[in-house]
């Protein structure tokens, strides 16, 4: 079963420090090496929905500039259908300034032309919204957009996923638009206004999500895998041990190969098993979108 699986998101490109160690504020401190890499929650998640073998389209923007023509046609390398990507006169890609030290980063983005996918540009592509069998989307890109794509998909009868990051407010009647939303924990933390210190805490705050918005809440958990919502008790799936190399694209490999898993009609438990053995695989090579692992290797590593 071929699964159709639209995503409208951010397209960056990604240039990777790596340190020793973090500088405090005001330091200057001697780097190990710096790396470039195609990236962006939505053309990671894209790219790791496709190696996965979905038919994956990509709906977003980039600017006329040397980083916008090289991600694009990596994109399209990694098998991610870029038809529906528009390129911005006069705006700059957008950029993931990624320091990174050994097993952990911290991340600045500048948006670029990721700023500039609107509203309109994505009702232009309505019709690949209406075939997808999964649409997501992250925060990357305007909430206003966020709303737009969201809107269109549920017009239609298409399952939505919501990776809500960065984290920030999000609108009631957006959340209304989302069937499954995929934060962390500290993004759930911020978007919940839970202390989300212990399980009690965590299961509280899910519960209240589902009851209030009608959302399948999945907290992702980093090296301890996810939690989630069954029969009214909040379940979790364990985490693997890997050898880590990057972390960089952990959750974007996990929003891809969950909407995998959806869209082949499987049970949730069986999608979060799936995903979080996937997001453990990713970790293992550097670049988020390089190591992203095709079903097979999920398979075997099952």
């Amino acid at each position: 079963m071929t699964s159709k699986i639209v995503v409208v998101g951010s397209i960056n490109r990604d240039i990777v420090v790596s340190t020793g160690r973090m500088p405090v504020l005001g330091e200057t401190i001697q780097g190990e090496g710096i790396e470039y890499f195609s990236g962006g929650k939505g053309a990671n998640q894209a790219v790791g929905a496709a190696r996965l073998g979905a038919e994956s389209k990509l709906i977003g923007a980039v600017g006329d500039d040397f980083f916008g023509q090289g991600t694009l046609r990596e994109l399209e390398q990694s098998g991610v259908s870029t038809q529906c990507v528009e390129t911005i006169a006069g705006t700059s890609t957008g950029v993931a300034n990624i320091y990174r030290t050994s097993g952990d980063n911290c991340i600045v983005v500048i948006p670029g032309a990721n700023g500039m996918c609107t509203p309109e540009l994505v009702a232009r592509y309505e019709h690949e919204i209406e075939q997808a069998d999964i649409l997501l989307t992250q925060l990357e890109i305007p909430m206003e957009t966020v709303y737009r794509a969201l809107s269109l998909a549920k017009q239609s009868g298409v399952t939505t996923v919501l990776n809500p990051a960065p984290a920030q407010e999000l609108p009631e009647a957006l959340l209304q638009l989302v069937d499954y939303i995929t934060p962390n924990e500290t993004e759930f933390a911020a978007l919940s206004g839970y202390a989300l210190d212990t399980e009690a805490q965590l299961e509280q705050a899910m519960l209240e999500w589902k009851t209030r918005y009608n959302i399948q809440v999945i907290v992702t958990l980093g090296e301890k895998g996810c939690a989630y919502l069954q029969s009214g008790r909040m379940e979790c799936i364990p985490g693997i041990n890997v050898q880590v190399a990057d972390t960089t694209g952990a959750g974007d490999c996990f929003n891809g190969a969950l909407s995998f898993g959806l869209a082949q009609g499987w049970e949730l438990e069986r999608c979060l098993r799936f995903a979080v053995r996937a997001s453990a695989l990713s970790v293992t090579k550097l670049g988020a979108q390089e190591g992203m692992p095709t079903y097979d290797e999920v398979l075997s590593y099952l």
